[in-house]
């Protein structure tokens, strides 16, 4: 095994934080309070939760879940009352964070002081040196020698860091004698320079001199304290009865004990807060909290090589139970854990399709009731959510985003339930307040399938059609499998939690989540309509009845039924026009002049009326309505979609379709025909992978294109396709290296359940029928032992490269460093343990 440098080796970490809920919150003179949450790296705010109106006991039900860019020491929680009063904190210390991996733990809430909000590290040289006194009585003397030398990631205090350094030094026999230095103020900096260096001296007791009531043990029994202030005012450098004006950002205490004579110390060190003096008293009440943080050391690609590619054979292992990838998501306590990185390395490897359709063929084989398809927590729908989630968010912001904003805005009264009306509430106009915002919601949704990202079609095609082989006679399931998904677990939660989704940046009142929740609820109960033979069945609560009522009507079904027949029809125009299952779904249709693209050598180039249709998967022309198309342009050949110059051939309302070799000139009969048709072609193409960055507005005319006179009709184009383009696919950057070492994790840490199996394995092969204790079903002894066997010789492989990465690092390793300061040792305990830390 080859020893890597540290540099070849990645440290990642990620935080997942659910913030749950309060208890015993202290009540103010005024009344209950109304308190959010915040989270915090040392001081800096990475998240807020919404506002929790006037309750002791508050549930926050918030969640934070991001890549931790930065070195931290602490973790805090804060609760504030707003608007702006903080009442309190939980603090965890980095290397503590272990201990709560993944369990809903309760902390007790503490008191905030400036004294305890401390961050930072500074750079100091100190030694004990021998120099000839001026006084010849004394000769030889001691001194220390002190040298603040600069400061890292101080604090901001409100809006500003002028910092500077006090050097104290206590010794005697009580400590009781003690001489103070200071530093020059740095202005408006957190890296502040000093470079300053202070001296002092140290008295031994002479033959014959009784002045001194201390020996040089009492000097070494001592203590060095360097503090560092902030200071909004000048100030001189006279010590004021001790004090210092300022706010103070941390301290250093040095026992003189560790310096001998001979030695010198040249570190970095971290800053600590003031010791109290004694524990808090009060009682702040308590917070919930479930932490997940996460550090991963990735190594270089190839060391994943052999893991990597027996997880991408997924697909191809029958049956699928003994694959790698299926493997792990049973041994994983997580499923959510598992299929993330699972999804990743699939999408980045263009594999994610045939997997998940190899999946959906084990499961529905399996399932006898078509309501319950799909329905569970299994590595599939964990893949899927992942999938939408990752892929589909500017599609979902494109949608859902500009109501959101206007709803946050606007605060109107939407609550329909009379048990929860405020005073001078009016239920008929939030009745009216909601329902408008719901057909908003709705026509945005359900207008919007033209937008979808590619690989989600691809993969509700893939749904769709699984399930509709296996449920030949049941004509709904079409609609039930896409739905249960893009209604249930993407459009509903996203409207629920906004902020979940990257949808608003805003915290909500009690009221804007009221009026999202019943949004949510009614938009996941219009797209249960095409699956379900009554909404009143499945309707929990009476006071939605009456916006039922105005929505179930066979205009909403119905757009419901093509929104969802247009998201899930495949991209591959090799699928037959008559399969069952995979229709193309007309888009637009009418009749429209176009020009004749020149196919013969010689013929006049005229103009013919001629009857067009768009399909999910072509645009085709014929004589009339139902003929037989005189021409075929399959979707994925549309380059782009664009006006075409009036100049071109004196005729307005002209448009282009533009294919790899030609381009087809096309008019409307008005403006609003022309604009239809633009849009309709452009979300049809835009997720083409060959769509052109550039086009000739013009026509090529008389051997040059009349726009910019270029002689070759090859030539690029002169003018940039017109945008914004609509939120479809997006280049998503994944680093498969580390997905690859998350993989490596689970399947470390779940090596008993692997041995286990193995074993179960054996025996089934020997003694047929026999029951063992293992985490999932054994269809196949054989194949299943094999693909064990492999995955485990590939995970011990790669864990004896952490092993000697661990161990190269903590030979290098060096205490007192910029990067491992003294007085956190939270980067050792990371090296010790190595691997991913959970």
């Amino acid at each position: 095994m080859v020893i890597m440098a540290c540099e070849d080796v990645r440290i990642t970490e990620s935080l997942r934080v659910k913030i749950g809920e309060a208890k015993n919150l202290c009540a103010t003179s005024s009344g209950l309070k109304s308190t959010y949450c915040t989270l915090n790296l040392d001081r800096e705010e990475i998240f807020k939760s919404s506002v929790i109106e006037r309750s002791t006991n508050p549930f926050y039900g918030a969640e934070f879940s991001g890549e931790i860019p930065r070195q931290f020491r602490y973790l805090s929680c804060y609760i504030h009352e707003k608007p702006d009063k903080v009442i309190g904190k939980v603090s965890i210390r980095k290397k503590d964070l272990h201990k709560y991996h993944n369990k809903d733990h309760w902390f007790p809430i503490l008191p905030v002081g400036a004294s305890n909000e401390v961050q930072g590290k500074v750079h100091l040289e100190w030694r004990f040196e021998e120099y000839l006194a001026s006084d010849e009585d004394y000769g030889v003397t001691h001194r220390l020698a002190v040298r603040v030398v600069e400061c890292n990631d101080l604090p901001v205090t409100n809006g500003a860091c002028n910092p500077y350094a006090v050097v104290t030094l206590s010794y005697g026999k009580v400590k009781n004698r003690e001489e103070v230095k200071r530093t020059n103020v740095k202005k408006k900096t957190i890296c502040p320079q000093f470079d300053e260096t202070f001296f002092f001296d140290l008295e031994n007791k002479g033959q014959n001199h009784e002045r001194n009531l201390y020996t040089i043990d009492d000097i070494f029994s001592g203590e060095l304290r360097v503090s560092l202030w902030h200071t909004d005012s000048r100030v001189t450098r006279e010590v004021l009865g001790g004090m210092f004006p300022g706010l103070h950002l941390g301290e250093v205490k040095l026992p003189l004990s560790e310096l001998s004579q001979s030695s010198s110390h040249n570190s970095w060190y971290f800053l600590r807060p003031l010791q109290s003096l004694r524990p808090p008293t009060e009682d702040l009440g308590s917070l919930r909290l479930k932490i997940s943080y996460c550090t991963e050391h990735v190594f270089s690609s190839f060391h994943y090589e052999d893991l990597r590619n027996l997880l991408l054979e997924s697909s191809e292992i029958k049956p699928i139970s003994s694959s790698a990838a299926y493997i792990l998501g049973q041994i994983s306590d997580s499923l959510e854990d598992a299929s993330q990185p699972l999804l990743k390395v699939f999408l980045h490897h263009g594999k994610v399709v045939p997997f998940i359709q190899s999946l959906a063929e084990y499961e529905i084989e399996r399932t006898s009731d078509h309501n319950t398809l799909f329905r569970g927590n299994t590595l599939l729908t964990k893949m899927v959510d992942c999938l939408m989630k990752l892929v589909g968010l500017p599609y979902l912001s494109h949608i859902l985003k500009p109501t959101i904003d206007q709803i946050c805005t606007e605060r109107l009264p939407c609550e329909i339930d009379p048990s929860r009306l405020h005073v001078g509430e009016n239920i008929n106009a939030s009745l009216d307040n909601l329902r408008t915002y719901v057909e908003q919601v709705f026509e945005a949704i359900t207008n919007s399938g033209l937008l979808c990202p590619r690989v989600m079609t691809d993969i509700f095609c893939t749904l769709k059609k699984a399930a509709c082989e296996h449920f030949s006679e049941k004509t709904e399931v079409r609609y039930q499998v896409v739905s249960g998904f893009v209604f249930l677990r993407f459009f509903a939660p996203a409207i629920l939690g906004p902020q979940f989704f990257d949808l608003t940046t805003n915290v909500q009142d009690s009221g804007t989540s009221r009026t999202l929740t019943l949004i949510s609820k009614t938009i996941q109960g219009l797209g249960n309509l095409v699956s379900s033979k009554s909404w009143s069945f499945s309707l929990k609560e009476d006071y939605m009845v009456p916006l039922f009522e105005k929505l179930s009507d066979s205009v909403h079904t119905s757009a419901v039924k093509m929104f969802l027949d247009i998201i899930s029809s495949s991209s591959d125009n090799s699928t037959s026009d008559d399969s069952s299952f995979d229709m193309p779904i007309v888009l637009k249709q009418g009749t429209l002049i176009k020009r004749a693209q020149g196919r013969r050598r010689f013929g006049m180039k005229n103009f013919k009326q001629r009857h067009f249709c768009l399909t999910t998967k072509s645009l085709t022309y014929g004589k009339v309505a139902g003929a037989i198309p005189l021409c075929k342009i399959p979707v994925g050949d549309i380059r782009a979609v664009e006006r075409l110059a009036e100049q071109s051939f004196k005729m307005k309302y002209m448009f282009q379709i533009i294919q790899p070799s030609r381009a087809l000139y096309v008019q409307a009969s008005n403006c609003i025909e022309e604009k239809e048709w633009l849009d309709v072609l452009t979300k049809v193409c835009c997720g083409n992978s060959q769509r052109l960055n550039l086009y000739h507005p013009a026509a090529f005319l008389n051997g040059r294109w009349l726009c910019c006179n270029e002689a070759v009709q090859s030539s690029s184009g002169c003018t940039p396709v017109s945008g914004p383009q609509p939120p479809t696919d997006v280049t998503i950057d994944i680093d498969t290296d580390r997905q690859m070492e998350k993989i490596h994790a689970i399947f470390f840490s779940n090596m008993e359940k692997m041995e286990a199996m193995q074993d179960a394995c054996g025996a089934l092969e020997v003694y047929t029928g026999g029951k063992f204790c293992v985490p999932m079903e054994i269809e196949d002894s054989k194949s299943c032992f094999e693909m064990i066997n492999e995955i485990l010789r590939c995970v011990i492989g790669l864990e004896q490269a952490h092993i000697q990465y661990r161990k190269h690092a903590q030979k290098e390793h060096v205490q007192g460093s910029f990067e491992s300061p003294i007085g956190d040792d939270s980067v050792l305990s990371q090296m010790s343990e190595g691997g991913t830390k959970l």
